[in-house]
């Protein structure tokens, strides 16, 4: 079994980063929380940004941790990274598994809406999988600190 490693983000608060998470639905979920910690901490932001930044992260590692290792035992992990450069915020989440194609067979009426919520909620998503998992990219321009009254911020 992987050990998971935790490194805490850098020093200088642009960067979080968490390597080899067990893929469950439990470690996805610290994930998030650690991470929505960590974009607080990035500044005061509109409390609408902030929701809609973390509810689309969450869409990609709950996607990881219940799909990406289906052929594999359910056995892997999730590595995590956000970026901040400037007035953007790039979130990457890899794994090493297997991309499920939706087909009208596996299709359900109450699932499969993750990646249209992730395309709505981010300004760019790009999904790149091969032979060696998959990667989805969340990229969220124009992403500052905003000066408003106390209601609207998170922090």
């Amino acid at each position: 079994m992987t050990t998971p490693s935790y490194p805490s983000p850098s020093a200088d608060g642009d960067r979080f980063i968490r390597n080899e998470v067990v893929a469950d639905a439990h470690s996805a979920a610290r994930v998030r929380d650690e991470f929505a910690t960590w974009l607080r901490a990035c500044g005061d932001i509109d409390r609408v940004r902030f929701s809609d930044v973390v509810l689309a992260v969450n869409e990609a590692l709950a996607n990881t941790a219940e799909f990406a290792y289906l052929l594999k035992g359910g056995i892997g992990t999730i590595d995590v990274e956000a970026v901040r450069d400037g007035h953007n915020l790039t979130v990457t989440i890899a794994d090493q598994g297997h991309w499920r194609e939706s087909t009208p067979a596996t299709q359900s009426r109450t699932r499969g809406r993750g990646i249209p919520l992730m395309r709505a909620l981010a300004d760019h998503v790009t999904i790149d999988s091969s032979a060696l998992g998959t990667t989805v990219c969340l990229r969220f321009e124009q992403f500052q600190a905003v000066q408003q009254s106390d209601d609207a911020k998170v922090g």
